[in-house]
C-alpha cells in the first residue's frame, strides 16, 4: 500500500473514448489547473520522469517554457535557456509581469515559467519554479515553439480522437481486454 502525503496524488488512466467527459466535466471540476493531457499506449508500462513515448496535449494557454530570469548589468532583463549544458540567451525574447505586484529585480536569479502571448509576441510569467534549478534546454524550447504554432485545439484533438475511437481495430483491442480482465476475476 502506498501512504498518503497530501502533495502526491496517483494520476488516473482514462480510455481513449473518454477524453470528451474528461476535458468538460473532469477537468473543469479539478480542485487545481490542469495544463493538458498525456496519452500513453494501451500497453505501455508507466515510466517516471520524461518518457519521449508518450504524447502531449496542453490548452495553448498553458504551454510553457521554463526560463533563468536575470537582470543585466545595464538592468537590462535577460532570459536564457540552457543549450549543451551552458546558458543561452534569448536575445530576441522579453517577459511581462502581468498581475504581479513584486518588482521584476525580485525574479532575478530565478528559474521562472512563462506562457506565450501571440498578440504580443512576449512571454508573460506563470510563476516561479521552486521545484528546479536549471532552465528548459533549447531543444525544448523548440518543441513548446512547434506546439503553440501548431496550435491543435481541444475541438481538433476531440475530432481527431472520434476519428480513431470510430476505427474497428479501437473496439476490437476493448473487447479482447474485456474478456481478458473478466477471465482474470
Amino acid at each position: 500500500m502506498i501512504p498518503h502525503h497530501p502533495l502526491v496524488r496517483r494520476k488516473d488512466f482514462w480510455l481513449l473514448s473518454t477524453v470528451n467527459k474528461v476535458l468538460k466535466e473532469f477537468i473543469p471540476r479539478l480542485s487545481h489547473e490542469a495544463d493538458g493531457l498525456i496519452f500513453q499506449g494501451w500497453d505501455d508500462p508507466y515510466v517516471p520522469r520524461t518518457h519521449e513515448g508518450l504524447l502531449k496535449w496542453k490548452y495553448a494557454r498553458m504551454n510553457s517554457v521554463d526560463f533563468l530570469f536575470e537582470i543585466g548589468s545595464d538592468d537590462c532583463q535577460q532570459l536564457f535557456l540552457y543549450e549543451r549544458g551552458k546558458k543561452k540567451l534569448m536575445e530576441r525574447d522579453t517577459v511581462e509581469f502581468r498581475d504581479v505586484s513584486d518588482l521584476p529585480s525580485s525574479f532575478d536569479g530565478k528559474i521562472i515559467e512563462c506562457c506565450w502571448d501571440p498578440e504580443q509576441q512576449v512571454w508573460v510569467y506563470m510563476r516561479i519554479r521552486t521545484d528546479k534549478s536549471t532552465p528548459n534546454d533549447f531543444n525544448t524550447f523548440k518543441k513548446v515553439m512547434r506546439s503553440i504554432r501548431d496550435n491543435i485545439t481541444d475541438e481538433i484533438l476531440l475530432n481527431e480522437i472520434n476519428e480513431i475511437i470510430r476505427l474497428p481495430m479501437y473496439a476490437d483491442r476493448i473487447r479482447m481486454d474485456s474478456k481478458a480482465s473478466a477471465r482474470r476475476k
